[in-house]
């Protein structure tokens, strides 16, 4: 399924490699730019109520039985269970990734909480909307 010409030397995640790449690249992207207009704005639409996003949240699922990975994050001394990442860094078939909480309004509040997942372990990549999210 997955094409051969990767960047990694495990064939097995590359496609997922490619995705969640693409997604911490453009998590990178200066948000600086949001508020310029005119000629030098780098990308299209209009301008006044412009929302800059740092964040394309996503889901992960188990390749094993199809369901979401689901991981245990404590705040306040609580706690609880997300299904709800952000990508922050890919080496090759590992994805390390910040555990966002879902706030239930379609905003997330990030953690301080990271965990480690090799590809291999992971079938499917759900993206959710673009959001801005305060990175502690």
């Amino acid at each position: 399924m997955c094409e051969e010409n990767n960047n990694t030397n495990n064939l097995e995640c590359s496609c997922l490699y490619n995705l969640l790449n693409t997604i911490i690249q453009l998590q990178k992207q200066d948000s600086s730019c949001c508020n310029l207009g005119g000629c030098d704005k780098p990308f299209l639409g209009p301008t006044p109520e412009v929302v800059c996003y740092n964040t394309r949240p996503i889901t992960l699922y188990n390749c094993q039985n199809g369901e979401l990975w689901s991981i245990f994050y404590t705040t306040n001394g609580t706690e609880a269970q997300s299904t709800v990442f952000r990508c922050e860094k890919l080496d090759d078939c590992c994805l390390t990734c910040r555990i966002l909480i879902d706030n239930g309004d379609g905003t997330y509040t990030a953690t301080n909480q990271f965990f480690t997942i090799n590809l291999n372990c992971v079938s499917a990549v759900r993206c959710l909307p673009d959001t801005f999210v305060d990175i502690c």
